[in-house]
């Protein structure tokens, strides 16, 4: 089994410190402390799918810049504030890289990386061979074994070709708060299930989910389309 382990929210939460009192700083200022945090859970998680895989290969992704979708659109992710970023960050970008050989991208985010480099691997040694460690459910997207860690699921997803077509078409419709893509404002997760219901190939998926933009968007319904494909599908050439 090759490994592709999205670092990026590992990195992120390894600044944050527990807090033991109300006034303690909720982040770490002593860079041995946070990578201490991401080395013990890193190796916990690799630990854990080893008792169920026969691991061969672990490839790091981290700290991708330059993402092109900010330049589709400016509200991409403009519901998120920057304003107070972990004051170690940059630093744990760095150490991932040096002491796990960390792979980015420029002009990407990290998903569209890792995305490249499971379609490869995928297609070169199979699907149950490469599993993608991640706590993003953007990945849903493709038919591929996922292995969320955040622990409030723990788990191995076995996303079929079927349940990735609707996950994707389905987010289409229902949108991203986290990343502030919402082209079909009202249309909740119930409405899609119930209006891709009958949607078996990607030519079905694809003319109803446009179908449901021509009356939102009237007119500008093939640009807003396209705007929201390109802001939600991962890259993987």
């Amino acid at each position: 089994m090759v490994v592709l382990f999205d670092a990026d929210s590992l990195v992120y939460s390894s600044c944050y410190r527990k807090k033991e009192n109300e006034t303690d700083d909720k982040f770490y200022t002593d860079i041995d402390d946070a990578t201490a945090k991401f080395d013990e859970v890193f190796m916990s998680i690799i630990n854990h799918l080893e008792d169920i895989y026969e691991i061969n290969e672990v490839k790091v992704f981290s700290g991708s810049r330059g993402n092109f979708r900010k330049f589709i659109t400016k509200n991409y992710k403009a519901n998120r504030s920057y304003s107070e970023l972990p004051p170690l960050l940059n630093d744990m970008h760095k150490f991932v890289k040096e002491s796990y050989n960390s792979i980015s991208g420029y002009g990407v985010e990290t998903d569209d990386v890792v995305a490249k480099y499971w379609y490869e691997i995928s297609n070169t040694i199979g699907r149950d061979n490469v599993i993608i460690v991640s706590i993003d459910k953007d990945y849903k997207q493709f038919p591929c074994l996922i292995y969320n860690y955040h622990y409030n699921h723990k788990c191995i997803y076995d996303i079929s070709e079927q349940e990735a077509l609707f996950n994707f078409y389905e987010q289409m419709i229902v949108g991203d708060t986290a990343d502030n893509v919402n082209y079909c404002k009202g249309y909740g997760k119930k409405y899609a299930e119930k209006y891709l219901k009958e949607c078996k190939t990607k030519y079905q998926y694809t003319k109803k989910v446009y179908e449901l933009f021509k009356t939102i968007h009237k007119g500008k319904a093939k640009q807003r389309y396209i705007e929201c494909w390109n802001l939600l599908k991962l890259k993987t050439d």
